[in-house]
């Protein structure tokens, strides 16, 4: 449980940054700020999440104080209001994007610079090397250095401010030293040579070049980077796309308006034309047509929606004219709660990140040490100055620590978002990597593998007569409508349990209230149906059932079984009900009980009813996909064993190895997740909970890893907050895809901080030995971070 969850947090965009040893310097400087709790920074985001005092929230009310601000910019770097990456430049200058402009001019200064070593191999290295005059190099190696070179300089000047180290110190030390190397060379030539050694012997071999071609290709790293990004974010950009700007606002004074979707007000009226999307979570008032919701939740299909139909902001409308009324602000609706959870997801560090963090706080000073002795041990070993000091400029060029600073933070945007894109929305990445960790996966059974919308298949009174709707006797089949004559014995039951249910949101209840619908249609040559009676001191027994009294004076019960047993009852008549509830409990049926009880009496069985629920088509598919990765799956039901195992069979879970977990009461789910963490043989495991993120909500919590699939009845703002993973549509398959995504976005973080390990391992030692030039260093460098970006993007391939 996250204790730091109820703070208030603000956001800052921060511009600046290039390494890991930025973003550790940047939450040292928040943290040390009075009335800060804990600040964590993504330097694939470019943002901080500062957690602040409770006392700080009415100063903060969602802005940073200035403060925070301050400490920013005296670490170094620049403080934005909008937290997350800039959007990209689109100007151009003379047709080159703009923020391309300066590597474009990096690169033509330095081709003059390399021209002579692409010609050697061609005219010889001597008359290669005297092709372009010493002073030339230095005119183009010095606006190089002090003009592209200058954010290096003020980046390592702030460095040693704060008495740490970062990229920019080790490139501005690095190529600083082959600058004033090749001046050092120059002048010395010049005062030691007469003009016919110089004619002799040709000019001075100088390193401008080198220092030049490192700062342009770490320049030109940081652009492609930067461009790669981009990309991972793509996900928040289309979400944020989906909010129309303008919405067509039914005045009650002026008629039809169009303002800014930002002012509509809860219970405004709107109309929706063919082809436009859906300003704000609202209700269908007038109007027929076709919702696609595919952007929101992955469903390919659209959905018919009519009066009373719900209908989520930012969702496209179909070829019908509608008629809203505004339920939620554009702030407050799904659209805006997944854009934050998606936000919060990719702004969040995962575990792995500390020991990355940890690594970066050392990594630089670590690099000065070895390239100072690298520069000591060639200077005894007898090598010449200049050598030395190239071997040790590689040193620090390669080592610098981009790739280790983007590792994680661009996998995490990455998987987080092409998940958002098919429906998985995960609340932070935490959960994201935990989920790859889960041993076993626990489901809920209504609305989880089933429908979620049972029917009354039958209904057997205890009393002489026929049944209303009976599987059993006169070939009749379950949910079948018995003759006329045979309604009058029935109907009491069946009016007594609607009145019982009236109010309730319950499932079965909602079956009970269908059913009677459908019985109570009559013609005129039937008998009049029984009206419902009315029912007072209603009372809900919460994992049991429903009692009231009705106009008879008696009080009657409707619950479970296993609460029957508890108000231990007489049955009533001569049929017990035994066929009926055997019949039932082998095709899965969940059994209820209706029983009454007159005043001073006993309570006596009135009538057995059957309910059935049936699973989700692809519900089988899903376990059978869990079982393909390996994972245990256990179904924990509130029904009777008959008809958990029933159903269970059904989608492939097998009851005789313990994935049947039955009669267990909603306030004892949460237990139920718990001894399934434990596991029998004491080892612990690691447990996902799937439910619909309404009443499930202890055991969501309890699990591990908690996945509530969005009920399209209503649950799904409920759904959002209530779990780790939200599954926006009601496919069950989507519990394999989350833990897939989330496998695969770890095996992305691993394989990324492999490679950026790896960079340096290998190139440190072979820039320390002489076999890695300064510029060979430099593109090395910049290839490590935009490998470990594009490795990431390739998470967008990614389907469930």
């Amino acid at each position: 449980m996250n204790t730091s969850a109820s703070l208030p947090t603000v956001d800052i965009g921060i511009d600046g940054m290039t390494c890991a040893s930025c973003v550790a310097r940047v939450e040292r400087a928040l943290r040390k700020v009075d009335g800060v709790q804990d600040a964590s920074v993504n330097l694939a985001t470019e943002s901080a999440r500062v957690t602040l005092a409770p006392e700080l929230a009415d100063t903060a009310a969602g802005q940073a104080p200035a403060t925070l601000l301050r400490a920013i910019r005296n670490a170094g770097y620049t403080p934005r209001a909008n937290s997350g990456l800039q959007p990209l430049d689109d100007s151009r200058i003379f047709g080159v994007p703009r923020d391309f402009a300066p590597v474009l001019a990096g690169l033509l200064l330095c081709l003059p610079l390399v021209a002579p070593m692409f010609l050697a191999p061609f005219i010889g290295s001597d008359e290669a090397h005297s092709l372009v005059p010493v002073w030339l190099q230095f005119i183009l190696g010095t606006i190089v250095q002090f003009t592209l070179g200058l954010r290096f300089y003020r980046g390592a000047w702030h460095a040693l401010k704060q008495r740490t180290g970062n990229m920019e110190l080790l490139v501005a030390i690095g190529t600083t030293a082959a600058w004033g190397l090749s001046l050092w060379l120059w002048w010395r030539h010049g005062l030691s040579a007469d003009a016919r050694h110089a004619a002799a012997h040709g000019a001075p071999h100088v390193y401008f070049e080198s220092a030049a071609v490192v700062i342009t290709l770490v320049q030109l790293g940081k652009w492609l980077e930067m461009r790669a990004r981009r990309q991972t974010s793509q996900a928040i950009a289309a979400l944020q796309a989906l909010r129309p700007d303008v919405a067509h606002w039914l005045s009650p004074f002026d008629g039809e308006q169009d303002v800014p979707v930002s002012e509509l007000l809860v219970g405004d009226r709107v109309m929706l034309r063919p082809g436009e999307r859906v300003p704000a979570d609202a209700q269908v008032v007038e109007g027929r047509s076709q919702i696609d919701a595919s952007m929101l939740t992955g469903e390919p299909l659209p959905v018919e929606v009519g009066p009373g139909d719900k209908v989520t902001g930012g969702t496209l409308n179909g070829g019908g004219l509608l008629q809203l009324q505004v339920s939620a602000t554009a702030g407050e609706g799904v659209l805006a709660h997944i854009i934050r959870l998606v936000e919060d997801a990719q702004a969040a560090k995962p575990p792995i990140q500390k020991l990355v963090d940890k690594v970066a706080a050392v990594f630089v000073p670590a690099v000065l040490v070895v390239a100072a002795l690298t520069l000591v041990a060639w200077l005894l070993a007898g090598l010449p100055t200049e050598q030395a000091i190239l071997r040790a400029v590689a040193v620090l060029v390669i080592a610098c620590p981009c790739a280790l600073g983007l590792a994680t933070p661009v996998a995490i945007m990455a998987g987080t978002g092409v998940a958002a894109k098919h429906g998985i929305l995960i609340k932070d990445s935490v959960a994201l990597e935990r989920a790859h960790e889960v041993q076993v996966v626990a489901f809920d059974k209504t609305g989880t593998l089933t429908q979620g919308q049972p029917v009354l298949a039958a209904l057997q009174p205890l009393q002489a007569g026929s049944a209303l709707m009976t599987g059993e006797g006169d070939g009749g089949v379950p949910g079948s409508v018995a003759p006329a004559a045979a309604q009058g014995a029935a109907m009491a039951p069946l009016a007594a349990a609607t009145a019982l249910q009236q109010g309730s949101e319950h499932p079965l209840a909602l079956a009970v209230l269908r059913a009677f619908a459908e019985q109570t249609t009559v013609t005129p040559d039937e008998p009049a149906a029984p009206a419902i009676p009315t029912a007072q001191d209603v009372q809900a027994i919460a994992g049991h059932g429903i009692q009231g009294q009705l106009e008879d004076g008696a009080t009657w019960y409707l619950g479970s079984l296993r609460w029957m047993e508890q108000l231990q009852p007489e049955a009533v008549g001569t049929d017990t009900g035994e066929t009926f509830m055997k019949h039932w409990l082998a095709q899965g049926a969940t059994l209820s009980a209706l029983a009454r009880q007159q005043p001073g009496g006993p309570v006596q069985l009135q009538a057995l009813l059957a309910f059935t629920d049936t699973p989700k088509p692809e519900a089988a598919e899903a376990v059978g996909k869990l079982h393909a990765q390996g994972l245990q799956t256990v179904l924990i039901s509130g029904d009777n064993r008959a008809a958990a195992e029933a159903l269970a069979r059904r989608v492939g879970l097998k009851p005789e190895q313990g994935e049947v977990q039955a009669e267990v009461l909603p306030a004892d789910k949460a237990n139920a997740i718990r001894e399934l963490q434990q596991g029998s043989s004491g080892e612990p495991r690691v447990v996902a909970m799937v439910g619909d993120g309404i009443n499930d909500a202890p055991a969501l919590a309890a699990a591990d890893v908690g996945m509530a699939m969005a009920n399209p009845q209503g649950g799904t703002d409920v759904a959002l907050h209530a779990a780790d993973v939200t599954l926006m549509r009601g496919d069950v398959r989507l519990v394999a895809g989350a833990i897939a995504i989330s496998r695969a976005t770890v095996r992305k973080i691993r394989q990324n901080l492999f490679w950026a390990f790896a960079y340096n391992v290998i190139g440190i030692p072979l820039a320390a030995f002489g076999m890695l030039s300064p510029m060979l260093a430099g593109a090395a460098m910049a290839l490590s971070s935009v490998s470990v970006v594009s490795n990431a993007l390739l998470l967008r391939r990614w389907k469930p």
